[in-house]
């Protein structure tokens, strides 16, 4: 991010979100579709959501795969970190691979799920995506 850019963000508050990259043994990954009347609606993400005050980052991100994807998770560890300046909202996103959980992700707010393998074969693509996915195949 330039300087200008810098300044400008950090004049907005940081909304800290934590997000969750579920991995299966054989690689595939999670997305969720946005859902109608959220921002981005319709666009394909990695699960998850904001931090509630005090709340850590695992907490927050095991909560959150809970309401969303019915699923508890049992195994999980940060591994990136990443902020971006959306119209709407400038997010801390803190993306954690998850590799233990219980339970068969279902979209519980209504939302589409799929388990996908590199290249993404959903679009269109929420911005902040599309790094972890290049993360992802540099493994």
């Amino acid at each position: 991010m330039s300087e200008p850019a810098k300044d400008a963000a950090q004049a907005r508050p940081v909304t800290e979100v934590a997000v969750g990259v579920l991995v299966q043994p054989d690689g595939r990954y999670l997305l969720a579709q946005r859902p109608e009347g959220k921002p981005y609606a319709g666009y394909w993400e990695f699960p998850g959501g904001k931090l509630e005050k005090g709340e850590s980052v695992e907490a927050a991100l095991a909560r959150e795969l809970h309401e969303e994807l019915g699923i508890d998770v049992k195994a999980c560890h940060r591994w990136h970190t990443l902020e971006h300046d959306y119209p709407h909202a400038y997010v801390r996103l803190y993306f954690c691979k998850v590799t233990d959980w219980t339970g068969e992700p279902h979209g519980r707010e209504g939302q589409a799920l799929a388990w996908q393998a590199l290249p993404a074969s959903v679009e269109p693509l929420l911005p902040a995506t599309i790094p972890v996915l290049e993360w992802l195949a540099a493994e």
